[in-house]
């Protein structure tokens, strides 16, 4: 039950800030954005062409990725539909790489200085990595491969909602002890350059580890319960043998 709840929270989340954030990017000019400070449209507008350029490539196809990726996960499209799952696949790992890719050429020119240079552009490059490997695992056929690698990719597609979800605990929690409330966000936007993404790997890597330990115990058990019956079967063909033999005897020293 807790299972199924995460995963439709993952899921609405993750719909719901891939439609929300690009959004006003797609119906609004970045200059006008920046007047009414729209998300991080006034870190951009006066930035040069290239780098506005790869925020759009970025929001665009980082909330694709976001948007798509949550379907991946879904067992029963993976095994009733495996074709429209490998299509899926497919646009979530190409829309992840030029995300990323878009990404770590925005990093340099983010709100957060040189900490989010590090943060974001770490963020970039594991993801665009990720990416690169669950593709390669799945071309070569090692199917548990890439689910851990899609499974880290995710993680980090994720940071999109954490990025927004954080600050709605760190600025209140700051100004409740006096800090103004610019300060507090310029502090929290610091902290989410690695807060955004690093909890997710984390607990995307503790979630395989269980699983790999929870598909070893079975394993085990089976070949336990393989050993008891095949023990079972020569004890009782021991016995079975032990019987004729007493018989046998019996009756000749009958006659």
């Amino acid at each position: 039950m807790r299972r199924t709840v995460g995963l439709w929270w993952v899921v609405l989340t993750a719909v719901g800030i891939a439609v929300y954030a690009p959004l006003p990017y797609l119906t609004d000019t970045l200059r006008h954005l920046a007047r009414s400070d729209v998300g991080i449209a006034a870190t951009y507008v006066d930035q040069p062409g290239w780098a506005q350029a790869a925020l759009y490539v970025h929001i665009c196809f980082g909330g694709l990725a976001l948007l798509v990726s949550p379907t991946q996960f879904v067992v029963r499209l993976r095994t009733r539909f495996p074709g429209f799952h490998r299509l899926c696949g497919r646009v979530v790992i190409v829309a992840m790489i030029v995300a990323g890719v878009a990404g770590l050429v925005m990093a340099p020119a983010n709100m957060a200085g040189p900490v989010g240079t590090a943060g974001f552009g770490t963020l970039a490059v594991l993801w665009t990595t990720f990416a690169v490997a669950a593709y390669r695992a799945i071309r070569r056929g090692d199917v548990a491969a890439h689910r851990r690698w899609a499974t880290r990719a995710f993680a980090l597609t994720y940071a999109a909602v954490m990025l927004r979800a954080w600050p709605l605990v760190l600025v209140p929690l700051q100004t409740a002890f006096g800090v103004d409330e610019v300060t507090a966000f310029d502090r929290s936007y610091l902290v989410d350059s690695f807060l955004s993404w690093v909890p997710n790997l984390l607990f995307a890597e503790a979630l395989l580890r269980r699983n790999r330990g929870r598909r070893a115990v079975p394993q085990g058990a089976g070949s336990s319960r393989a050993s008891l019956r095949m023990t079972a079967s020569a004890s009782s063909a021991a016995e079975t043998t032990l019987s004729r033999s007493t018989l046998s005897g019996t009756s000749e020293s009958r006659w």
